[in-house]
């Protein structure tokens, strides 16, 4: 079997940095991308098993001319993993609108651009291939001060649920949506931001939660490692009948286990109300 080409969003820090790794060490060719490729180097890249390229999610262009280049490179893409994102914490009401828009734009809108451009060269290519989501156990669970973060997330969830629903199975185009937990990466370090609408009401409402407290006590000390969430990565791209969905990480395993024992009790409890709404025939 010819090598597969990975196309990976994000790979200058954190899960794509160690995917790019995984992929080449698997003999398979990558398309690594950052805002700023010249920042990149893998030990094990050369000219003939991948290419360094610029690509800012926001920018449609951008996404373009990296596809462009994967095509004219490798003549195909066979997985995109789209793993381009950061973390904004803090309550809701510090969060300024531009800090929540940024957030969607990256996390959200930049996701889907690169995904409709992924599809479409997939199936013009007739090369189908694999779209990886990486999303968050916060895509599935709400975690306090990261409303706009989960909503981003949530916002994919749904999302890519509903393309992999649109798309004909003779293109062979298949997703998953990756939920890890808490991992040693810099994403609650140097990469995450503050609510940055601080006030002295605002800091006295909210006196339970210190955004960058948490974020302090938890970076580096999650009990996720980076490689290894890296090598389930690229396991769920290469098998034949990827998961919509899976969580990677024991907190992420328990916490969703949790939430869907809660859903299940709570959809029967409210089950009379559920299904009372029925025309009287």
């Amino acid at each position: 079997m010819s090598p597969r080409v990975f196309l990976i969003t994000g790979t200058s820090t954190g899960f794509g940095a160690e995917l790019v790794k995984v992929v080449l060490s698997k003999g398979d060719h990558v398309v690594a991308t950052a805002r700023d490729s010249s920042k990149l180097s893998f030990p094990e890249a050369n000219s003939s098993n991948s290419i360094l390229v610029d690509l800012d999610v926001t920018k449609k262009d951008s996404i373009d001319k990296a596809f462009d280049a994967a095509v004219k490179k490798f003549k195909r893409v066979d997985v995109v993993v789209n793993n381009a994102g950061y973390g904004l914490s803090g309550p809701f009401e510090t969060l300024s609108d531009a800090q929540m828009r940024k957030q969607m734009d990256i996390n959200f809108f930049g996701l889907i651009d690169v995904t409709r451009k992924a599809i479409q060269t997939m199936r013009d290519l007739k090369s189908g291939g694999v779209i990886q989501q990486i999303t968050s156990i916060g895509g599935q669970i709400g975690v306090p001060s990261f409303s706009i973060y989960c909503a981003s997330k949530w916002a994919v969830e749904g999302f890519t649920e509903t393309v992999s629903k649109e798309v004909k199975p003779e293109w062979g185009i298949k997703f998953t949506c990756i939920e890890p937990g808490g991992f040693r990466t810099d994403w609650s370090g140097r990469s995450m931001e503050f609510g940055e609408n601080r006030t002295d009401e605002l800091d006295k409402a909210y006196d339970h939660i210190d955004p960058k407290k948490i974020a302090s006590n938890r970076h580096m000390k999650q009990a996720g490692d980076p490689p290894k969430a890296a090598k389930v990565f690229y396991d769920l791209a290469v098998m034949e009948d990827p998961p919509l969905r899976c969580v990677v990480g024991t907190d992420a395993y328990k916490a969703i286990s949790s939430k869907i024992d809660t859903y299940s009790e709570n959809v029967e409890k409210f089950a009379k109300w559920s299904n009372s709404t029925d025309v009287d025939e």
